[in-house]
């Protein structure tokens, strides 16, 4: 992956812009606007961030109490005793939330903003960006940053699959009856919810925040009771418990490692929505509200199984009365619903993103709220989410059979975080090395524990998130080297503009108007100019030479949003600069025009566009395979006019060849 020069590309992992309709919703004010106003105005602000983040951010993690403890009392109880068994897993769980969420995340990754922003490829950014680096260092960030996207995407299949089917399994806690319907409840849960994204998630997203405010503190009070009944679970506080388990039983510990992960699932959402939330909120959030909710949940499951052993398979509901067994089932399935939502949006978030820094092919993006950019809808990603969860779900039936495949995309993320912040911490924080080398260190071997107790699941699910990763990561290297390929060649066969300039008074017929062509080179002539000139022999009075760039932040101030240069014989050059969170609209862009001296009317301005068709040269530059993977991304592609907006009965496209 590429980073440009200068400020880095705010990537966003995003859980994305839902933020903006249940706060907007509560405040309506800016912080500009709050800036002289009492403090009530912005605790009242603060609140609102606060139990925004818990309905956006911690949606995911929030849930993992639904299956991280069973999993992990279930693989660490079959050698060691129960008691050791649940004492040392619930001491490893509370520890994973200490040192992983708490200490690497909250306290040290989310040091590392780019600008604000967040997520594994802000990180990467920052990383790609430091002094003294080899290329080679360079080149390995930007594919750990790729591959770390990739992982992400199967993160949005496997989140959804698995929050969805583990809460419906509670209701077989109570009756084998309803066994067989789980499948079928859960199918049409999942397929309703990707039905339901194209008319946006406005005024669901409004009651994220208070329904997991409920969720949170209803996990605290069953942990709270059911400690209660057995308090020396407490005593798994004690880190002696987690090691002691390793020192008894290593293999059955390194085992249960595996399921222990599944309890930090979602931790990288601390990190990506910073930049909707702000550092404070989440913090706050996770410190006083989330963080004490799960530890006592997960001491409440301890102490159930400590009751009783037979509550290891139903750990999340052991803790409940019967009375309250449905409306639990109840509350966690909205719960994961909200925490699958969560991923679904960060998934069209993270596609638009790509698309726009050209990572992967143009894609239609509808915005589905009048008042809010970020709430969009990515209708061809929907249907590839929606098309892989229902697979995932009918290949593997239930989450104990998903939990297998679950921790390998995670760890591999946290993994790779891990790896980048110790080269910002060093490069850019100027960190001693002595203090950097072992701290990091100390976590990566954490986080590569965690990854190689997963390997041993790859042939029991593991290999899911592997394949998935590995096809998205095909798909973008592919997409990527093509169009390097192809600029390669086009670059070949240009004409510098300024040759041109100097003969293009030799052309006998200027017609009225103004002819726009778009280029991504705007020192060259561009190929449908070459082309129109050739087969009709007339060029408009004036010619606008257009290049439109995706900026370094997500939105562009207006004053730096065109920039116009006059060529001289009635050329101008222009260039478009646009974020990576802003849809371009080229019509709109060049509206601004005016204020350079350059009007352009509506009603006599026509866009030419170029279209290529891939033909296969003599020795193919990306290999037979990768050709034909590339020319069906771009028979796929959106189309250029649809994708600048241009309107249909204005635009003229100029084909031609291009051999790969």
């Amino acid at each position: 992956m590429r980073f440009p020069a200068g400020r880095p590309q705010q990537y966003n992992w995003e859980r994305a812009r839902l933020v903006t309709d249940f706060v907007s919703a509560y405040v309506a004010s800016s912080p500009a606007e709050l800036a002289g106003r009492p403090a009530s105005a912005k605790f009242k602000r603060n609140a609102m961030l606060t139990i925004g983040a818990l309905g956006i951010v911690y949606g995911d993690i929030g849930t993992s109490p639904l299956y991280a403890l069973r999993e992990s009392a279930l693989a660490a109880s079959h050698h060691a005793s129960r008691h050791d068994a649940i004492m040392g897993v619930t001491s490893l769980i509370i520890w994973a939330l200490i040192v992983v969420v708490t200490l690497k995340y909250v306290f040290l990754i989310m040091r590392a903003d780019n600008d604000g922003e967040g997520g594994i490829l802000a990180l990467a950014s920052l990383a790609h960006r430091c002094h003294r680096m080899s290329r080679r260092a360079k080149q390995a960030i930007g594919m750990a940053a790729i591959f770390g996207l990739a992982l992400f995407f199967g993160d949005g299949i496997l989140t959804p699959a698995i929050s969805v089917l583990s809460a419906l399994e509670g209701l077989s806690v109570e009756s084998k009856g309803f066994e067989p319907f789980i499948l079928p409840l859960a199918l049409i849960i999942l397929i309703g919810l990707f039905v339901f994204q194209s008319r946006g998630t406005e005024v669901v997203g409004k009651l994220f925040g208070p329904v997991m405010v409920v969720w949170f503190l209803v996990l605290a009070i069953l942990g709270f009771t059911s400690i209660m009944a057995t308090p020396q679970v407490l005593w798994a506080i004690n880190p002696a418990y987690g090691l002691m388990l390793f020192v008894e039983e290593p293999w059955t510990a390194f085992v249960s490692l595996g399921s222990v992960v599944l309890a930090v699932t979602g931790c990288e959402t601390l990190y990506a929505d910073m930049g909707h939330f702000g550092k404070g909120p989440i913090r706050f959030a996770w410190l006083c509200f989330v963080f004490p909710a799960l530890v006592l949940t997960y001491f409440g499951q301890g102490a159930a199984i400590l009751r009783d052993p037979a509550n290891a398979p139903i750990a999340f509901y052991s803790v409940a009365p019967h009375w309250a067994h449905y409306p639990l089932v109840a509350l966690a399935t909205v719960a994961t619903i909200i925490a699958s939502q969560a991923v679904i949006s960060g998934v069209y978030s993270i596609t638009r993103q790509a698309v726009q820094l050209g990572q992967l092919p143009r894609m239609e993006v509808r915005h589905t709220s009048a008042r809010e950019s970020g709430q969009i809808y990515v209708p061809r990603m929907n249907t590839y989410l929606c098309i892989g969860v229902v697979l995932v779900v009918l290949i593997f039936r239930t989450s104990n059979a998903l939990a297998a495949a679950y921790g390998i995309a995670v760890t591999g993320v946290m993994g790779l975080s891990t790896v980048l912040v110790g080269i910002v911490a060093i490069k850019q924080w100027h960190w001693s090395p002595k203090l950097v080398i072992p701290l990091f260190g100390l976590l990566a071997l954490v986080d590569l524990a965690f990854l190689a107790s997963n390997a041993l699941k790859i042939f029991d699910g593991g290999w899911l998130p592997l394949f998935m990763a590995f096809c998205v990561f095909a798909v973008m290297d592919t997409w990527r080297r093509g169009k390097r390929a192809q600029a390669d060649r086009h670059r070949d066969l240009a004409v510098p503009l300024s040759s041109f300039l100097l003969n293009v008074d030799r052309i006998p017929v200027r017609v009225q108007g103004t002819g726009v062509f778009l280029t991504p080179r705007p020192d060259s002539v561009p190929g449908a100019l070459l082309h129109n000139l050739k087969h009709n022999k007339v060029l408009h009075e004036r010619i606008l030479i257009v290049t439109v760039q995706v900026a370094e932040v997500p939105v562009v101030a207006p004053e730096k949003r065109l920039t116009v240069e006059k060529l001289g014989k009635g050329f101008y050059g222009v260039q478009i600069r646009h974020g990576f969170f802003e849809a371009p609209d080229l019509p709109k862009a060049l509206q601004e025009a005016r204020k350079f001296g350059l009007a352009v009317e509506p009603e006599t301005t026509s866009y030419f566009l170029g279209r290529d068709t891939i033909v296969e040269a003599d020795n193919p530059v990306l290999g037979k395979a990768r050709l034909w993977l590339y020319t069906w991304l771009s028979m796929s592609a959106l189309a250029p006019a649809r994708f600048y907006r241009l309107p249909a009965n204005r635009v003229v496209e100029m084909g031609a060849q291009i051999a790969l």
